[in-house]
């Protein structure tokens, strides 16, 4: 077993996806009454109300400490564009077609980069809805817009979301045991993750890249 996740890492991970979860349920409640029962299993729709942009500032607070510690980690680089063009092998589970990778894979970038600046969006256009009295121009001609920038943002990281829920528990079966215990084996790294595998252990692929 080696390393995958430090516990600051996972820590961070868990809360900003136990954030973003409350609210994805509070927003969806309050965005139409045939999911507004997911208010009621939250506390009632005064209560969902009252923390749905508080619980979204520790959302964006724990979104910018992954950033700090992840950043670095997250450029995307050549080989994680010739991964996005092979992702039908992905798909496919072939993953010996697929450019080696570091740390983390190329979609996983995306994900990342798409939650990253979707959270700024959020936190933007929530505070103009949350303060409207403090917007120093006509509030009644803007909302509009800020709605739609809420929504449209809340519906783009729903659906990364989704999809890295997905991933995580069913498409490659070993990735939750990385973040809850911070450790995978061996084989689970070279497989997925090739260039972090080598260059956390040393060890070189006999392998050849096909690229």
């Amino acid at each position: 077993m080696i390393e995958r996740y430090t516990f600051h890492e996972r820590i961070c991970h868990w809360l900003t996806g136990f954030a973003y979860t409350y609210c994805l349920m509070t927003g969806l409640a309050l965005y139409t009454p045939y999911l507004f029962w997911m208010a009621v299993i939250l506390g009632g729709g005064p209560v969902s109300r009252f923390w749905h942009p508080w619980v979204g500032v520790a959302f964006v607070a724990a979104a910018v400490w992954m950033h700090a510690l992840w950043r670095g980690d997250m450029v995307l680089s050549d080989a994680d564009k010739r991964w996005l063009d092979s992702t039908k092998q992905y798909a496919t589970n072939q993953d010996a077609s697929l450019p080696p990778q570091g740390r983390f894979n190329a979609g996983q970038k995306v994900f990342y980069w798409l939650m990253y600046y979707g959270a700024i969006v959020l936190l933007i256009s929530g505070l103009v809805m949350w303060f409207p009295e403090l917007v120093p121009f006509s509030w009644r001609a803007i909302r509009p817009i800020f709605v739609i920038l809420h929504e449209c943002a809340a519906l783009v990281t729903i659906g990364a979301f989704i999809l890295h829920i997905y991933m995580g528990l069913f498409f490659v079966p070993g990735s939750l045991d990385g973040m809850l215990f911070g450790r995978v084996s061996r084989q689970w790294a070279k497989a997925h993750h090739r260039l972090w595998f080598e260059h956390a252990t040393g060890e070189t692929s006999r392998k050849e890249p096909l690229v």
